[in-house]
């Protein structure tokens, strides 16, 4: 079973190149975690501050073990309050 993550995100403009900078290095290392079988960074391509990041994991373990790593955290840390809105879907495949 794979756990599917959405996170539909709105980045305050003056902040869109900074944010795409942490968001690409954040994604570039989750996909070298084991149980991380996609993360992607999706531009909407009429608004460079709607961003919709999609992420699929072995299982929520591996999406737990994930949320661990140096790299999220600093994510969390420096990427999340650049954002004026961030929205977390999960989804399961069928």
């Amino acid at each position: 079973m794979s756990y599917v993550l959405q996170v539909n995100i709105r980045i305050k403009p003056e902040n869109v190149e900074l944010w795409m900078k942490q968001a690409t290095e954040n994604a570039r290392e989750a996909r070298k975690e084991p149980g991380c079988r996609q993360f992607e960074v999706l531009v909407d391509p009429n608004d460079k501050t709607k961003v919709m990041l999609f992420e699929v994991y072995d299982d929520n373990k591996a999406f737990e073990a994930h949320q661990q790593t140096p790299h999220f955290k600093k994510y969390l840390a420096e990427a999340v309050p650049l954002l004026a809105s961030r929205e977390r879907q999960v989804w399961k495949r069928a």
